[in-house]
């Protein structure tokens, strides 16, 4: 076994600095909206001949800065360490491929691109998005770190560079001869801990009169509907369009209109422009900016309520599960996504109360997951156990997972769901 697998950090490490500034003002962090304990690295999922070593975990504790209203995370780990190689892979979910093919339909008509148009996403993953574009013949360019994950959508013929991005990769791209007449970044913002060097590096990659497009998890709705399981390490921002306009604004970029998505529990889209650019601002934007600050996103007394919706969960969940197994009743797990991780570590979920999981995705089969070490199966593994209940993890698919699981039914098994408040049906 190597070593590397149960260690930390080593002394040989670059050091991390924990964040006491905000990232993107650096005012100091005085406020935190949650704390979820100690937590591992959601996306490390371990071998069997891992599981008896050393397994890191980290503070999970989220802040908001009251100078810019930025909610973050401390960084423990470097990027590096995390998305170098990476286990999500965005094909997997039908649903979200849905999402993407509908995206490029529209966007394509909207800016009226061409073959001669040049299409950009930071965060391409698998090509579940570009390889839209390349079937409408439009060119295009992934920007990917996660080598492992490039490598599926250069097999399908997806032009990928395997590289962290920033203002540095952007020079490097545009040195190249390309600008970005549309340039994505789909759940990838959140992902990329240096914010000014991100967007910095949007505002370089960017064609004069170029569109960006970012759709991130919507802080607004990650508060009313009590989604804390999509807070990890790997995420170290959430957002709101106030928090998001005004980082834009900085970096002389102009975010002009926004759309309100349901995907991911509650999403938005923005687009965003040079500041100058001959291009109106929608009244969509206002709209929201005057509703976020309705509701208090740039007060102190919003996020200080949060914590007792998250320990009302916790304390739901557990009840159930406790009653399910003092009656003899089997649950398992569908899924293995990061979210799924936060949850089960914060209540303290493992083996004892969740039997199993399963994932459609082969490269977290034979594992297990970080922390709890819950063991991961291939779907068809419901059918040979007949569980009574199936927790569903990724809650935000919750309706293409009952469909997919409709024959549980027959045999009386019964769906859960735990967010944004615990719900067992059939």
């Amino acid at each position: 076994m190597d070593d590397a697998s149960c260690r930390t950090i080593s002394r040989t490490d670059p050091p991390i600095t924990r964040i006491a500034l905000c990232r993107f003002c650096r005012a100091e962090l005085r406020d935190v909206v949650v704390d979820l304990g100690m937590s591992p690295l959601s996306e490390s999922y371990i071998t069997a001949a891992q599981s008896n070593a050393m397994e890191p975990f980290y503070p999970l504790h989220v802040y908001v800065c009251t100078d810019c209203w930025l909610v973050q995370l401390e960084e423990y780990v470097r990027a590096e360490h995390i998305f170098t190689e990476y286990a999500y892979f965005s094909s997997y979910s039908t649903s979200w491929c849905q999402h993407a093919a509908a995206y490029t339909e529209a966007i394509t008509d909207r800016l009226s691109l061409t073959t001669l148009s040049q299409v950009v996403e930071i965060g391409s993953n698998d090509g579940y998005l570009l390889q839209y574009f390349v079937s409408r013949g439009v060119p295009v360019l992934g920007i990917e770190p996660a080598a492992n994950v490039a490598a599926v959508a250069q097999s399908k013929g997806i032009n990928t560079l395997i590289r962290f991005f920033g203002v540095e990769a952007a020079r490097d791209v545009v040195a190249g001869g390309i600008r970005a007449d549309l340039l994505i970044g789909n759940n990838v913002l959140a992902q990329i801990p240096d914010i000014n060097d991100c967007v910095a590096g949007l505002k370089t990659l960017l064609a004069p009169r170029g569109v960006i497009t970012i759709e991130v998890p919507h802080l607004v709705r990650l508060i009313e509907g009590n989604q804390f399981d999509t807070i990890y390490h790997e995420h170290f921002y959430y957002f709101s369009l106030v928090a998001l306009a005004g980082i834009f604004a900085e970096h002389g970029l102009m975010i002009f209109d926004v759309e309100e998505l349901t995907t991911h529990g509650g999403s938005l889209r923005v687009y965003a422009c040079h500041t100058g650019a001959p291009v109106r601002i929608q009244r969509s934007v206002t709209a929201l900016r005057d509703r976020e600050l309705r509701v208090g996103v740039t007060t102190s007394q919003y996020y200080s309520k949060f914590t007792e919706q998250v320990y009302e969960t916790k304390r739901a969940l557990l009840d159930f599960l406790i009653r399910a197994k003092r009656t003899g009743r089997s649950v398992a797990g569908y899924g293995a996504p990061g979210k799924g991780n936060t949850l089960l570590n914060y209540c303290g979920i493992r083996t004892d109360f969740l039997d199993y999981t399963v994932d459609r995705n082969p490269y977290k089969h034979g594992k297990l997951l970080p922390g709890t070490h819950v063991p991961i199966f291939p779907p068809e593994h419901l059918k040979e156990t007949r569980p009574d209940f199936v927790l569903i993890l990724p809650w935000n698919l919750r309706d293409e997972i009952v469909a997919q699981l409709s024959y549980i039914r027959a045999w009386g098994g019964q769906f859960v769901v735990p967010i944004p408040r615990l719900e067992v049906f059939s």
